[in-house]
């Protein structure tokens, strides 16, 4: 499997991503979600179908399989999830490994000059939306989430400004 992850702005467009991906026929289990707490995913219940999910009083069921629908990122502060990227950055998390959130992106497959970019922005209040999917649906993921993944421009916006790379500190 394959690690194909998009940015997105607003919730709403992730959400959009999210549907698009399902109704390509790629399984909600292979679909994550992971927002700055602000976002409030687990509140809005016609978000929540949206992006696969049902809701349970305090905390996202369905993708998020049980996770607690908050859990807080060092170096990004308050962090909603849903699915399994958002259960790895929750482990990474708790067992306090080196590396934390950036780790779990490694770890799904995200390579680490992205991986710092994704934090960053969700740090700065973006959306991630990363699917698995095997070799014969990477390049329909890919386009589901097309422009999300122009990571250069973020990246080049952060250094304008001073920045190199995600700080956990």
């Amino acid at each position: 499997m394959q690690t194909v992850s998009g940015l997105f702005d607003t919730l709403d467009e992730a959400k959009a991503a999210v549907t698009a991906l399902e109704d390509a026929g790629i399984a909600w289990d292979d679909i994550s979600l992971v927002s700055p707490e602000g976002t409030e995913i687990e509140a809005d219940n016609e978000t929540a179908e949206g992006v696969g999910i049902g809701t349970t009083v305090g905390a996202i069921g369905g993708l998020l399989a049980g996770l607690g629908a908050a859990f807080i990122v060092p170096g990004i502060g308050a962090v909603v999830g849903a699915g399994w990227l958002a259960a790895a950055l929750a482990g990474a998390v708790a067992g306090g490994g080196a590396g934390g959130v950036i780790g779990a992106l490694i770890g799904a497959g995200v390579p680490e000059h992205e991986a710092h970019v994704y934090a960053e922005s969700v740090k700065r209040g973006s959306v991630v939306v990363s699917v698995r999917v095997n070799d014969d649906k990477r390049d329909l993921a890919a386009a589901i989430l097309g422009p999300a993944r122009a990571l250069a421009g973020r990246r080049e916006a952060y250094a304008d400004a001073g920045w190199t790379r995600f700080d956990e500190t």
